[in-house]
């Protein structure tokens, strides 16, 4: 069976997992000031006498009371020795009444989960790729010496996306430098991306870089003279990573002429144009994530028309490598073939047609555990409008249960469940009248795949 998830470093996802501590539930009962938790629920249920012996000891201590009552010392001391006997009883009735509606609660939610469980079909989707040029830079991922981390030389319009630890115990910076790669002075025009500061808490930066790239619009133009160097963002060379932050950039720009683009780490002190002319190219890591990709953008559409009245709730997944498939190129710096495990840095436009007069609900469902990330939303006569994913908390929490095969093999044949329990993210509802158009790009330090889920709305 193939492996459903493509997962960051081991390293990232035991941080990931440090920062997801699952809380236990605790259930507690009030009786004369005394809390009984669920687990105490069952070792005290386990010991219990049964009905009958309860009946006989709590009989007993009456008739104790009884033959006593000529004698008021006599009597004190029966019924004190008595009185243990009468508060485990009550304790007993209590717990079993406990019991009782924990078993109901559970039965309660068994039901409910059936009443509201949808199975799902998958939506017939067609993909293409276009566009420009994409260089991703996420091999070494964990950096411990100074170096090159990818390099290649583009024309036209291009993405770059640069993922990386300091796994270093100094100091450093990683910066983009541009060159034209023809000796003739170049222009390059950077349209849209963003990067979050850098930091030890890896979901946040991976949230914080897509939303700052969402939201990007033009960031001007870059003059490269003849023999110069220029920095993509002038201010990489002023931002300090220190041993264990993550730095993550995202950036489109379209370029006059040949330039050569370098991903470098270098240190703290150094002058990024000067450490670039005498730098090594570092080896990748076991995972090879990083190369040169041609068609940075996939367009995703159907030619069937949705419609919610007919078709009812359906879903089509991204970033399976199943049905969606990865991107395969090659690493500029050795020519050896390479494959974007998770398609980081494609830029995917979603652009399903729906029944005019279908009014339809969109949802964002995470697959794999951990995740955290942003999309953008348009229709025609709109603004372009961001939506956090997942919106209100930081992200999804890591408590997807493990699936079966034979859940893998339902959403392979193309069904799926969709219950009470399912991790959603509201993307908002929307008629038919006008064609909508969704932005989505795998984040960096979250679990793959997701699925896009389309339903009738309320």
């Amino acid at each position: 069976m193939r492996q459903f998830y493509a997962r960051r470093s081991k390293r990232k996802i035991a941080h990931m997992k440090r920062r997801k501590k699952i809380a236990a539930g605790l259930l507690a009962c009030l009786v004369s000031g005394v809390f009984f938790s669920q687990n105490a629920l069952a070792r005290h249920k386990e010991a219990a006498p049964a009905p009958a012996a309860v009946q006989q000891t709590a009989q007993t201590a009456v008739d104790a009371a009884k033959t006593d009552k000529a004698d008021a010392g006599k009597k004190e001391n029966k019924r004190k020795k008595a009185e243990p006997a009468k508060q485990q009883n009550a304790a007993v009735g209590i717990q079993q009444k406990v019991a009782e509606i924990l078993r109901e609660h559970v039965a309660q939610n068994a039901r409910k989960n059936v009443l509201k469980s949808h199975v799902m079909k998958m939506w017939p989707v067609e993909s293409k790729d276009e566009g420009g040029t994409l260089l991703f830079s996420d091999s070494p991922e964990s950096v411990t010496d100074d170096g090159i981390l990818y390099q290649d030389t583009v024309k036209g319009e291009a993405r770059i996306l640069y993922y990386h630890l300091n796994s270093s115990d100094s100091d450093k910076k990683v910066a983009v430098v541009l060159q034209s790669a023809d000796g003739q002075p170049a222009i390059v025009r950077v349209t849209r991306g963003g990067a979050c500061y850098p930091s030890p808490d890896y979901l946040h930066v991976g949230k914080m870089t897509q939303m700052a790239y969402f939201e990007g619009e033009a960031h001007g133009d870059i003059y490269i003279g003849r023999g110069r160097h220029r920095l993509l963002q002038e201010n990489m060379d002023t931002t300090i990573l220190h041993p264990g932050d993550l730095v993550y950039g995202v950036y489109d720009f379209a370029s006059n002429r040949p330039i050569k683009v370098s991903v470098i780490m270098y240190p703290a002190d150094a002058n990024p144009f000067e450490f670039l002319e005498q730098a090594h190219v570092l080896p990748k890591d076991e995972q090879r994530l990083r190369g040169t990709f041609h068609g940075m953008n996939r367009i995703v559409t159907s030619s069937q028309v949705y419609d919610p009245a007919v078709d009812g709730t359906v879903y089509f997944p991204l970033a399976d490598d199943i049905h969606d498939h990865y991107r395969t190129g090659i690493d500029a710096t050795d020519g050896s073939a390479v494959t974007n495990y998770g398609n980081y840095g494609v830029l995917y436009k979603l652009q399903i047609p729906v029944a005019k007069d279908g009014a339809v609900q969109y949802y964002l469902s995470p697959l794999g555990g951990v995740y955290a990330g942003a999309m953008t939303v348009e229709r025609e006569t709109t603004r372009r409008r961001m939506i956090e994913t997942p919106y209100g908390r930081p992200y999804f929490g890591d408590a997807t249960p493990p699936e079966s095969d034979a859940t893998q093999k339902a959403r392979e044949e193309g069904l799926a469940i969709l219950t009470d329990t399912t991790e959603l993210t509201d993307l908002g509802a929307y008629d038919g009248d006008r064609p909508v158009t969704f932005e989505f790009s795998p984040p960096g330090a979250s679990n793959l795949p997701i699925n896009i889920i389309m339903m009738p709305a309320e």
